[in-house]
């Protein structure tokens, strides 16, 4: 990836929804139980990445030895939800597999965490950095085109 020099901030400046999703092996011996639901990300991240009305707008993955946090933005809640519930995508019949295979004796676990940011709540600073994050989502700018400082990104006055 290509570092882009100097401080740089998210060109984004609408509401977004920030998803944290991921799994944990519970039970190293119970693969059974956790290689279904670590192998079920990718063929739902394919299927959003083809899909630009899909409202997934970019995400990264952070491995742990245990499992896997992802961290998704969406464009709104509504279509985050859309997706999960929709039977004919592929997030629905993985979580009927998950619960109906995975869950009892709890050889892996699941967790998600979903957050709703109004427009202008969103703070970001990248100094000579590849595009990461928010920024990789909606592009970088010059910090100055937002403000100098994290108070005046944030449209909130400094303290004295």
């Amino acid at each position: 990836m290509r570092v882009v020099e100097g401080r740089q901030t998210a060109a984004y400046e609408g509401e977004i929804v920030v998803f944290l999703i991921g799994f944990r092996i519970n039970s190293l011996r119970a693969l059974k139980a956790w290689l279904p639901v670590g192998r079920a990300m990718s063929p739902m991240l394919r299927e959003l990445s083809k899909d630009p009305d899909s409202g997934l707008l970019g995400f990264r993955a952070l491995p742990t030895w245990r499992g896997v946090t992802m961290i998704q933005y969406w464009e709104s809640v509504e279509k985050l939800q859309a997706f999960a519930s929709d039977s004919n995508r592929t997030h629905r019949p993985a979580w009927l597999d998950y619960f109906r295979n995975s869950f009892k004796g709890g050889g892996a676990g699941i967790w998600h965490e979903t957050y709703i940011v109004p427009a202008g709540n969103t703070e970001t600073i990248y100094g000579n950095m590849p595009p990461i994050g928010l920024g990789k989502v909606a592009g970088v700018v010059p910090v100055g085109q937002r403000g100098e400082t994290a108070a005046e990104r944030l449209h909130r006055p400094a303290d004295d």
